[in-house]
């Protein structure tokens, strides 16, 4: 049932949907006074835009949505930054991973990570796999993380971010390297 002008009532806001809003934010941006900053300026921008809101989803959707694009700008604000010597570190990573034919050495042939399915809510896997992530360089972290926790086509992803469909695939496969190699180090 849509929401009508009349039942909105801002001064909710804050109760009903300040938590929800922080750990979506949170999540994707893994920066507490930004997730914190991020919420306000939604609920902000919604006080602004309030007029216009059709009713056509939920006051909680439309605040989401808001706050996506929020996130959307950090995203492409870090990523904008490109630090030359955090992609090097990163692809220095890469290097010995596979010889002069494209196989995998030895050394860094993938190894059975045994993470099934209950291992997916391992506290420890994600706060492993939250550091490892922390540790890609600003725009690799923005790209895997559109693509694979707000599941964002590749289209909007190349559009948003700037990027080309194919530097979009060599960042991700990249990214998935890095990880792989980290979480194989740090959590394995």
């Amino acid at each position: 049932m849509p929401v009508t002008q009349a039942a909105i009532d801002p001064n909710t806001w804050v109760n009903a949907h300040a938590d929800y809003l922080y750990a979506f934010a949170i999540k994707r941006i893994a920066d507490e006074e930004i997730a914190k900053d991020l919420v306000q300026d939604t609920f902000l921008a919604a006080l602004q835009k309030v007029r216009t809101f059709e009713g056509k989803s939920s006051e909680r959707t439309w605040l989401t949505a808001i706050l996506k694009n929020k996130i959307v700008d950090v995203y492409r604000k870090r990523s904008s930054v490109i630090v030359s010597s955090d992609i090097a570190d990163a692809e220095r990573v890469q290097q010995d991973f596979f010889d002069t034919d494209g196989h995998w050495t030895q050394q860094h042939y993938p190894r059975e990570m045994g993470v099934e399915e209950q291992y997916l809510e391992n506290k420890e896997l994600g706060q492993a796999l939250k550091k490892c992530m922390e540790k890609l360089p600003a725009l690799w972290l923005s790209v895997f993380t559109m693509k694979h926790i707000d599941d964002e086509t590749s289209e909007r992803i190349c559009t948003e971010l700037k990027v080309s469909a194919q530097n979009f695939w060599v960042i991700i496969h990249r990214a998935k390297l890095n990880l792989r190699a980290c979480l194989q180090k740090n959590w394995v």
